[in-house]
Protein backbone atom coordinates (compact mmCIF):
# COMPACT_ATOMS: atom_id res chain seq x y z
CA UNK A 1 0.00 0.00 0.00
CA UNK A 2 2.88 2.39 0.74
CA UNK A 3 4.33 1.91 -2.73
CA UNK A 4 0.90 2.41 -4.31
CA UNK A 5 0.32 5.67 -2.41
CA UNK A 6 3.76 6.97 -3.39
CA UNK A 7 3.08 6.17 -7.04
CA UNK A 8 -0.33 7.86 -6.79
CA UNK A 9 1.48 10.91 -5.42
CA UNK A 10 3.84 10.82 -8.40
CA UNK A 11 0.87 10.61 -10.77
CA UNK A 12 -0.75 13.67 -9.15
CA UNK A 13 2.49 15.62 -9.24
CA UNK A 14 3.01 14.67 -12.86
CA UNK A 15 -0.45 15.91 -13.85
CA UNK A 16 0.14 19.12 -11.88
CA UNK A 17 3.54 19.58 -13.53
CA UNK A 18 2.03 19.10 -16.98
CA UNK A 19 -0.85 21.52 -16.34
CA UNK A 20 1.42 24.04 -14.63
CA UNK A 21 3.87 23.95 -17.51
CA UNK A 22 1.10 24.78 -19.97
CA UNK A 23 -0.26 27.55 -17.74
CA UNK A 24 3.18 29.10 -17.17
CA UNK A 25 3.31 29.88 -20.89
CA UNK A 26 0.42 32.31 -20.38
CA UNK A 27 0.69 33.51 -16.76
CA UNK A 28 3.69 34.87 -14.81
CA UNK A 29 5.44 32.26 -12.67
CA UNK A 30 4.85 34.24 -9.45
CA UNK A 31 1.09 34.12 -10.02
CA UNK A 32 1.12 30.37 -10.66
CA UNK A 33 3.29 29.75 -7.60
CA UNK A 34 1.34 31.90 -5.12
CA UNK A 35 -2.17 30.96 -6.21
CA UNK A 36 -1.08 27.34 -6.33
CA UNK A 37 -0.18 27.46 -2.65
CA UNK A 38 -3.50 29.16 -1.88
CA UNK A 39 -5.31 26.35 -3.68
CA UNK A 40 -3.26 23.81 -1.77
CA UNK A 41 -4.14 25.49 1.52
CA UNK A 42 -7.87 25.38 0.73
CA UNK A 43 -7.79 21.68 -0.17
CA UNK A 44 -5.59 20.72 2.79
CA UNK A 45 -7.82 22.59 5.25
CA UNK A 46 -10.89 20.90 3.83
CA UNK A 47 -9.26 17.47 4.05
CA UNK A 48 -8.04 18.13 7.60
CA UNK A 49 -11.56 19.06 8.72
CA UNK A 50 -13.16 16.08 7.00
CA UNK A 51 -10.56 13.65 8.39
CA UNK A 52 -10.18 14.65 12.05
CA UNK A 53 -6.82 14.01 13.71
CA UNK A 54 -6.38 12.11 16.95
CA UNK A 55 -3.72 14.44 18.35
CA UNK A 56 -1.74 17.28 16.82
CA UNK A 57 1.48 18.07 18.68
CA UNK A 58 3.48 21.26 18.30
CA UNK A 59 6.33 19.25 16.76
CA UNK A 60 3.99 18.06 14.00
CA UNK A 61 3.00 21.66 13.28
CA UNK A 62 6.67 22.68 13.16
CA UNK A 63 7.63 19.86 10.78
CA UNK A 64 4.63 20.68 8.60
CA UNK A 65 5.61 24.35 8.49
CA UNK A 66 9.18 23.42 7.54
CA UNK A 67 7.82 21.24 4.77
CA UNK A 68 5.81 24.23 3.54
CA UNK A 69 8.93 26.38 3.43
CA UNK A 70 10.50 23.70 1.24
CA UNK A 71 7.43 23.66 -1.02
CA UNK A 72 7.53 27.44 -1.44
CA UNK A 73 11.21 27.37 -2.35
CA UNK A 74 10.80 24.44 -4.71
CA UNK A 75 7.86 25.86 -6.64
CA UNK A 76 9.17 29.43 -6.78
CA UNK A 77 12.56 28.51 -8.23
CA UNK A 78 11.23 25.68 -10.38
CA UNK A 79 8.62 27.95 -11.98
CA UNK A 80 11.15 30.77 -12.31
CA UNK A 81 13.58 28.49 -14.08
CA UNK A 82 10.87 27.19 -16.41
CA UNK A 83 9.77 30.75 -17.20
CA UNK A 84 13.35 31.44 -18.32
CA UNK A 85 13.23 28.49 -20.66
CA UNK A 86 15.61 26.45 -18.50
CA UNK A 87 13.64 23.19 -18.62
CA UNK A 88 16.70 21.28 -19.83
CA UNK A 89 18.51 22.29 -16.64
CA UNK A 90 15.93 22.96 -13.94
CA UNK A 91 13.73 19.87 -14.18
CA UNK A 92 16.44 17.17 -14.21
CA UNK A 93 18.59 18.96 -11.62
CA UNK A 94 15.68 19.50 -9.22
CA UNK A 95 14.35 15.95 -9.65
CA UNK A 96 17.62 14.04 -9.40
CA UNK A 97 19.27 16.16 -6.70
CA UNK A 98 16.05 16.23 -4.65
CA UNK A 99 15.92 12.45 -4.66
CA UNK A 100 19.61 12.11 -3.78
CA UNK A 101 19.39 14.52 -0.85
CA UNK A 102 16.26 12.88 0.54
CA UNK A 103 17.64 9.35 0.30
CA UNK A 104 20.96 10.42 1.82
CA UNK A 105 19.18 12.04 4.76
CA UNK A 106 16.91 9.02 5.28
CA UNK A 107 19.81 6.58 5.35
CA UNK A 108 22.23 8.76 7.33
CA UNK A 109 19.98 10.35 9.94
CA UNK A 110 16.64 8.53 9.99
CA UNK A 111 17.80 4.92 10.10
CA UNK A 112 16.44 3.82 6.71
CA UNK A 113 17.93 0.51 5.60
CA UNK A 114 16.83 -0.28 2.03
CA UNK A 115 17.14 -3.86 0.84
CA UNK A 116 19.58 -4.71 -1.97
CA UNK A 117 16.68 -4.71 -4.46
CA UNK A 118 15.56 -1.31 -3.21
CA UNK A 119 19.10 0.06 -3.55
CA UNK A 120 19.19 -1.23 -7.11
CA UNK A 121 15.89 0.52 -7.76
CA UNK A 122 17.23 3.76 -6.31
CA UNK A 123 20.31 3.46 -8.47
CA UNK A 124 18.21 2.96 -11.60
CA UNK A 125 15.93 5.90 -10.73
CA UNK A 126 18.60 8.61 -10.82
CA UNK A 127 19.68 8.17 -14.48
CA UNK A 128 16.08 7.37 -15.47
CA UNK A 129 14.83 10.68 -14.07
CA UNK A 130 17.61 12.56 -15.84
CA UNK A 131 16.89 10.90 -19.19
CA UNK A 132 13.12 11.41 -18.92
CA UNK A 133 13.46 15.07 -17.88
CA UNK A 134 16.30 16.22 -20.12
CA UNK A 135 16.18 13.74 -22.97
CA UNK A 136 13.61 15.57 -25.05
CA UNK A 137 14.74 19.16 -24.77
CA UNK A 138 17.42 19.08 -27.47
CA UNK A 139 18.71 22.58 -27.97
CA UNK A 140 15.65 24.17 -26.43
CA UNK A 141 16.33 25.82 -23.14
CA UNK A 142 20.06 26.17 -23.73
CA UNK A 143 21.95 29.43 -24.00
CA UNK A 144 21.46 31.75 -21.08
CA UNK A 145 19.15 29.30 -19.27
CA UNK A 146 21.75 26.54 -19.50
CA UNK A 147 24.10 28.71 -17.46
CA UNK A 148 21.59 28.99 -14.62
CA UNK A 149 21.47 25.65 -12.77
CA UNK A 150 21.04 27.59 -9.53
CA UNK A 151 17.25 27.55 -9.98
CA UNK A 152 17.27 23.76 -10.20
CA UNK A 153 19.62 23.34 -7.23
CA UNK A 154 17.55 25.58 -4.94
CA UNK A 155 14.38 23.85 -6.12
CA UNK A 156 15.93 20.47 -5.32
CA UNK A 157 16.81 21.64 -1.81
CA UNK A 158 13.20 22.73 -1.37
CA UNK A 159 11.96 19.36 -2.62
CA UNK A 160 14.17 17.52 -0.12
CA UNK A 161 13.06 19.74 2.80
CA UNK A 162 9.42 19.27 1.79
CA UNK A 163 9.66 15.48 1.69
CA UNK A 164 11.86 15.05 4.77
CA UNK A 165 9.75 17.43 6.88
CA UNK A 166 6.48 15.63 6.18
CA UNK A 167 8.07 12.25 6.86
CA UNK A 168 8.73 13.28 10.48
CA UNK A 169 5.14 13.97 11.55
CA UNK A 170 3.12 11.65 13.77
CA UNK A 171 0.38 9.76 11.89
CA UNK A 172 -2.02 10.81 14.64
CA UNK A 173 -1.78 14.41 13.42
CA UNK A 174 -3.80 13.59 10.31
CA UNK A 175 -3.68 16.12 7.47
CA UNK A 176 -2.92 19.14 9.67
CA UNK A 177 0.84 19.14 8.94
CA UNK A 178 0.08 19.48 5.22
CA UNK A 179 -2.35 22.33 5.94
CA UNK A 180 0.22 24.02 8.17
CA UNK A 181 2.79 23.69 5.42
CA UNK A 182 0.53 25.32 2.84
CA UNK A 183 -0.13 28.21 5.25
CA UNK A 184 3.61 28.66 5.81
CA UNK A 185 4.19 28.64 2.04
CA UNK A 186 1.49 31.27 1.45
CA UNK A 187 2.93 33.55 4.15
CA UNK A 188 6.46 33.10 2.83
CA UNK A 189 5.45 33.92 -0.73
CA UNK A 190 3.12 36.78 0.15
CA UNK A 191 5.75 39.58 0.19
CA UNK A 192 6.99 38.69 -3.29
CA UNK A 193 3.48 39.02 -4.72
CA UNK A 194 3.58 42.80 -4.24
CA UNK A 195 6.43 42.99 -6.70
CA UNK A 196 4.34 41.25 -9.34
CA UNK A 197 0.95 42.71 -8.39
CA UNK A 198 0.20 43.76 -11.97
CA UNK A 199 0.70 40.21 -13.18
CA UNK A 200 -2.37 39.11 -11.22
CA UNK A 201 -4.58 41.04 -13.64
CA UNK A 202 -5.49 37.93 -15.56
CA UNK A 203 -8.79 36.36 -16.67
CA UNK A 204 -10.54 34.63 -13.79
CA UNK A 205 -10.40 31.26 -15.55
CA UNK A 206 -6.59 31.37 -15.66
CA UNK A 207 -6.34 32.38 -12.00
CA UNK A 208 -8.79 29.63 -11.09
CA UNK A 209 -6.70 27.14 -13.03
CA UNK A 210 -3.65 28.06 -10.96
CA UNK A 211 -5.65 27.47 -7.77
CA UNK A 212 -6.79 24.05 -9.01
CA UNK A 213 -3.23 23.09 -9.93
CA UNK A 214 -2.13 23.94 -6.39
CA UNK A 215 -4.95 21.84 -4.97
CA UNK A 216 -3.68 18.92 -7.01
CA UNK A 217 -0.18 19.43 -5.61
CA UNK A 218 -1.60 19.38 -2.07
CA UNK A 219 -3.39 16.12 -2.83
CA UNK A 220 -0.07 14.69 -4.02
CA UNK A 221 1.52 15.70 -0.71
CA UNK A 222 -1.29 14.08 1.28
CA UNK A 223 -0.79 10.84 -0.63
CA UNK A 224 2.96 11.08 -0.04
CA UNK A 225 2.37 11.66 3.70
CA UNK A 226 0.28 8.51 3.89
CA UNK A 227 2.95 6.63 1.93
CA UNK A 228 5.69 7.57 4.43
CA UNK A 229 3.55 6.15 7.22
CA UNK A 230 3.62 2.76 5.49
CA UNK A 231 7.02 2.82 3.79
CA UNK A 232 10.56 3.98 4.60
CA UNK A 233 11.43 7.51 3.49
CA UNK A 234 14.11 6.46 0.99
CA UNK A 235 11.66 4.30 -0.98
CA UNK A 236 8.63 6.62 -0.69
CA UNK A 237 10.64 9.63 -1.91
CA UNK A 238 12.06 7.78 -4.91
CA UNK A 239 8.66 6.46 -6.00
CA UNK A 240 6.96 9.82 -5.50
CA UNK A 241 9.75 11.53 -7.45
CA UNK A 242 9.02 9.57 -10.63
CA UNK A 243 6.53 12.29 -11.58
CA UNK A 244 8.60 13.61 -14.55
CA UNK A 245 7.58 10.48 -16.46
CA UNK A 246 3.93 11.60 -16.46
CA UNK A 247 4.39 14.85 -18.45
CA UNK A 248 6.53 12.92 -20.93
CA UNK A 249 3.76 10.37 -21.52
CA UNK A 250 1.10 13.09 -21.67
CA UNK A 251 3.21 15.05 -24.13
CA UNK A 252 3.30 11.97 -26.35
CA UNK A 253 -0.40 11.10 -26.08
CA UNK A 254 -2.06 14.52 -25.68
CA UNK A 255 0.26 16.99 -27.40
CA UNK A 256 1.50 14.51 -30.00
CA UNK A 257 5.10 15.29 -29.12
CA UNK A 258 7.91 13.01 -30.23
CA UNK A 259 9.65 11.08 -27.48
CA UNK A 260 13.38 10.75 -27.97
CA UNK A 261 15.39 7.59 -27.63
CA UNK A 262 16.85 8.88 -24.37
CA UNK A 263 13.38 9.47 -22.94
CA UNK A 264 12.29 5.98 -24.00
CA UNK A 265 15.24 4.49 -22.14
CA UNK A 266 14.41 6.69 -19.15
CA UNK A 267 10.78 5.54 -19.11
CA UNK A 268 11.87 1.90 -19.26
CA UNK A 269 14.26 2.60 -16.39
CA UNK A 270 11.44 4.19 -14.39
CA UNK A 271 9.27 1.09 -14.86
CA UNK A 272 12.17 -1.12 -13.76
CA UNK A 273 12.74 1.09 -10.70
CA UNK A 274 9.07 0.81 -9.70
CA UNK A 275 9.24 -2.98 -9.90
CA UNK A 276 12.49 -3.20 -7.95
CA UNK A 277 11.35 -0.77 -5.23
CA UNK A 278 7.99 -2.52 -4.88
CA UNK A 279 9.62 -5.92 -4.51
CA UNK A 280 12.32 -4.58 -2.20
Amino acid sequence: MGAFLALASAACYGLVDFAGGLLSRRVHFAVVTFLGQVGGLLLALTAALLLPAETVWSADVAWGALSGVGSALAMHFLNRGLSRGAMSVVVPVSAVTGVALSVLCGVTFLGDRPTPLAWLGIGVTVPALWLVSAGGTGRAGRGRSGRLPVDGLIASLGVAVQYIGLAQVDPASGIWPVATGRLAAVLLLLPSTWRYAREFRQPARLLGRAVLIGAGAALALILYLWATQRQMLAVAVVLASLYPAVPTVLGLTVLRERVTRAQTVGLMGAVAAVILLSLG
